[in-house]
């Protein structure tokens, strides 16, 4: 699971809340987290808006490179 995922069903909001308060598209949301994008190369935009609706860092919602498929 990737730790947008982890860190969302944390604080328990649905992908669709999170598209709510983020701003960011349920699509973009779906790819990162399903690992089909690299949430690593990720604009600081998107990033920012994730971070920001989660209440984490940024850094937090990176992969380390070995968890990265």
């Amino acid at each position: 699971m990737s730790k947008l995922a982890e860190i969302r069903k944390s604080k328990y909001l649905s992908q669709n809340e999170l598209v709510r308060v983020s701003g960011v598209s349920r699509s973009v949301i779906t790819k990162y987290e399903s690992g089909e994008r690299n949430i690593n190369k990720a604009s600081g935009e998107i990033l920012l808006k994730l971070a920001t609706a989660l209440d984490c860092k940024i850094e937090d919602l990176l992969e380390r490179k070995e968890e990265i498929k």
